[in-house]
């Protein structure tokens, strides 16, 4: 292939065996196409390679044994209801907590869309991204004390 670089001219060698693809066309009067590699390149590793804490290979020369017992599935139990009264309070403390969440973050939205802001530049506001609900929020903008009655 010639290839021309500020006047210079040269020849370039491939190392890459390519195949003509069937896609091209002319841009600004000259012919291109998209060209395939006929083999593509993989790169042997000679490293062991590690998943959280344990060493592991890619191509292991000894083919895995098969299983001497069948597995059976385990049936599907449903859920106990909760009996503690502290299981039910953490569960409404959690639900109330997610309440607020969505309640703040929609206000967030509303407020920066009437100054006139997109609602994705508030999307990756640092409450939406750590989950925490800001301190002043829950005193002014939360459910009146009267409801508790």
């Amino acid at each position: 292939m010639e290839l021309t670089y500020r006047g210079l001219e040269f020849n370039h060698i491939s190392v890459t065996e390519v195949s003509p693809g069937k896609v091209g066309g002319k841009y600004r009067g000259l012919d291109w196409r998209f060209r395939h590699l006929s083999k593509p390149p993989v790169l042997q590793t000679n490293l062991d390679l590690m998943y959280r804490g344990l060493t592991y290979q890619t191509h292991q020369s000894t083919p895995a044994a098969a299983p001497d017992t069948l597995v059976t599935p385990i049936a599907f139990t449903t859920p106990e209801p909760l009996s503690s009264v502290e299981a039910l309070a953490r569960v409404m403390m959690l639900g109330h907590q997610r309440a607020l969440k969505i309640r703040q973050q929609s206000m967030l939205e509303r407020s920066a869309e009437e100054i006139g802001l997109d609602s994705t530049h508030v999307a990756g506001y640092w409450n939406k991204i750590q989950g925490k609900v800001h301190p002043s929020f829950r005193e002014s903008y939360d459910r009146s004390h009267a409801t508790m009655s």
